[in-house]
């Protein structure tokens, strides 16, 4: 996130200063005049143009400014009404236009970002939707014959029928005549009636 903040420094390359002829023919006291006003326009911008206004601000008397000043101006540039450093100006466009580019690559990413995250969300939705069944699918199913259940018997109701016919009492009219006395005289006693048996135990 930008912090709109001013930069907190500039880059200088010593070899290049001293490298300048305007600056080594510069005197002890020039070149205090230089690097104070060069400070000074990198935190305010600019400084007056007016020499008595810029000795206030500097901290000098009027006479040690005017005195150094047309050393020093080789390397500054009148604009208007107020004194600028045209290097450091671009020093500082220089830093500004990489913080619009980080800033620009920041918001780019974080688009591509976004999109893909987004694009991943969409599709798990999609595939879960595709999962449930549908509502034509899911009414014809619960109303096909083959899905009714059939009702559970009750725990004390039996699923097997008692038998309620009699056996017939022919039902053992096909079995097979055993030829013995005893077997004969038995089934001869269970066919006759109250009155026979009276009678012959009687002896009549």
């Amino acid at each position: 996130m930008a912090q709109n903040r001013k930069p907190p420094a500039y880059q200088e390359y010593a070899a290049t200063i001293l490298a300048e002829i305007s600056f080594r023919t510069m005197s002890l006291q020039s070149r205090g005049l230089f690097y104070t006003m060069r400070l000074e326009c990198w935190v305010n911008q600019r400084l007056p143009r007016d020499q008595d206004d810029l000795a206030k601000i500097l901290g000098f008397s009027t006479a040690e400014v005017s005195a150094s000043l047309p050393a020093v101006m080789p390397f500054f540039a009148i604009d208007g009404e107020f004194i600028i450093c045209p290097e450091l100006e671009d020093y500082r466009e220089h830093l500004a236009e990489q913080r619009r580019k980080q800033s620009q690559g920041g918001k780019t990413g974080s688009a591509i970002t976004n999109s893909k995250r987004n694009k991943k969300t969409k599709n798990h939705i999609d595939d879960d939707s595709s999962t449930l069944p549908s509502p034509t699918t899911s009414n014809s199913t619960s109303n096909s014959p083959s899905t009714l259940q059939v009702p559970r018997r009750g725990t004390n109701e039996s699923s097997v029928q008692s038998n309620t016919v009699k056996p017939s009492q022919n039902q053992f009219s096909n079995k097979r005549v055993v030829d013995d006395s005893f077997v004969a005289e038995y089934e001869t006693a269970e066919q006759c009636t109250a009155d026979d048996y009276c009678r012959t135990s009687r002896g009549y």
